[in-house]
């Protein structure tokens, strides 16, 4: 709890100096001069409150659509010696790693994947795809397993929507700057706001959204790094970085995870070029040469 309030104070702190530094500026006396009249300080509240509220409201409800998006199936009885070895083996590694024993679930899908989503790190989800299960060694398995318990323990999906809504707030923010100035100026829209403001807003919020989740993509890459290495930790280096070389030769698989998962799961894909700059996680050579290096 202590992480999320200074998360958020760190983030009001960002909003507070942005106002700040437009108002030095004379930002506000540009807008008014061009006949602009926006209160800048309430766009910002504004923009936090509902920027904020859309990232938090997913994270609550992540453990729900996960399920329904991928059809998991949670374990509750062991119904096979897999399924018992499954529960077993993240039972100790949540132990390991001092967190609550999450619920762990399967999903039906060929290709090798695994994820981990909750609101909280001691109410968190671990799911495995049935082809990981069938196609990986056990101690393969577990290098993933702890891998996703690493996300749940290090707190990322709690940390990665405080980031979306912040890149929420300054995309709505902007977008709404960008609405006025074009309506005011442009269109020369004398009162309230003409339909030049809500096409250029909404057309802004799209190009800025997008060009935004380049910086949430930038520190889910991140994260996947400090999440290998708490694989490596929990299930050894070795088994760690064998698991990572096995997703590499599945490269070829195509991955059905939803959006708003692949961040959370050990494989996401390849992405080359500019659309590297969008990949939930790094290249699979830079994530096994890290290992090698922490030896």
């Amino acid at each position: 709890m202590m992480r999320i309030l200074l998360f958020l104070a760190t983030n009001l702190a960002v909003v507070l100096i942005a106002s700040i530094t437009l108002s030095l500026f004379g930002f506000n006396g540009f807008m008014a001069a061009n006949g602009v009249d926006l209160n800048l300080n309430q766009l910002l509240v504004f923009c936090a409150v509902f920027g904020f509220a859309g990232s938090l409201f997913s994270l609550f409800i992540s453990k729900w659509m996960a399920k329904m998006s991928t059809g998991t199936q949670i374990i509750t009885q062991p119904r096979t010696r897999h399924e018992q070895w499954l529960l077993q083996t993240v039972e100790q590694l949540s132990r390991d790693a001092g967190i609550k024993m999450p619920e762990v679930g399967i999903f039906p899908a060929y290709e090798a994947n695994a994820f981990a989503t909750g609101w909280n790190k001691n109410d968190a989800l671990v799911a495995v795809s049935q082809g990981l299960l069938e196609r990986f060694s056990p101690d393969e398995v577990k290098a993933v397993l702890a891998h996703e318990i690493g996300h749940v323990a290090n707190g990322d999906m709690v940390t990665l929507a405080l980031v979306q809504g912040v890149v929420n707030t300054f995309v709505m923010f902007f977008a709404r700057i960008i609405g006025n100035f074009v309506d005011k100026v442009i269109f020369k829209t004398e009162n309230g706001q003409g339909i030049a403001y809500y096409i250029t807003t909404i057309f802004a919020e799209l190009v800025l959204g997008f060009l935004a989740s380049a910086i949430v993509m930038w520190f889910s890459r991140k994260r996947e790094f400090r999440a290998d290495d708490a694989g490596a930790r929990l299930a050894g280096t070795d088994a760690m970085i064998g698991a990572l070389q096995r997703l590499r030769s599945e490269q070829g698989v195509p991955v059905n995870m939803p959006d708003s998962l692949t961040a959370f799961g050990i494989n996401a894909g390849l992405k080359k070029g500019l659309a590297g700059l969008f990949m939930s996680h790094p290249p699979l050579e830079q994530r096994i040469e890290a290992l090698r290096r922490r030896g």
